[in-house]
């Protein structure tokens, strides 16, 4: 996966495209968003709630692809022109969910969503996540935004 020179956030400046705070972060680097694709990464740290026994249990994996892809509507809203607030989203369904490992604390996971196609507030959307160039996890998964509230 090629990475772009520039990083759009890390830390806590990935908070301005994400509804989520901690302890509910599962992202801490915004590293691209390019048409309907968005890449971003976690440092899998001991603190973090979804690690259990050392390893980021099932939750956390899926809730990083989530937030990978409420990050990507977020760097869409905030960059608007008209400067919109960060939708809340809900995933609605997943699909074909595949967890081939669960990955270690101290590594570093990276994953990729991409936007199949969007029906008025849904998304059905990809997700891939890797580690050491392995896929860690797969599935599609349905997003519905509630454009109303932030």
């Amino acid at each position: 996966m090629a990475l772009p020179d520039k990083i759009i956030a890390r830390g806590t400046g990935i908070y301005d495209y994400l509804p989520q705070r901690p302890p509910m972060v599962m992202i801490d680097t915004l590293i691209s968003c390019i048409d309907k694709t968005t890449i971003t990464s976690l440092q899998i740290l001991p603190e973090n709630i979804f690690v259990k026994d050392g390893f980021l249990a099932e939750p956390g994996i899926i809730e990083n692809i989530a937030q990978t892809a409420a990050a990507g509507v977020g760097y869409m809203y905030r960059t608007n022109p008209e400067g919109n607030e960060v939708p809340i989203g809900v995933i609605g369904a997943i699909n074909d969910l595949k967890i081939y490992f669960l990955p270690k604390t101290g590594t570093e996971i990276r994953t990729e969503v991409s936007v199949l196609y969007q029906v008025l507030n849904a998304s059905v959307i990809t997700g891939r996540v890797f580690t050491d160039h392995k896929v860690v996890a797969e599935c599609e998964m349905k997003i519905f935004l509630n454009k109303n509230k932030a």
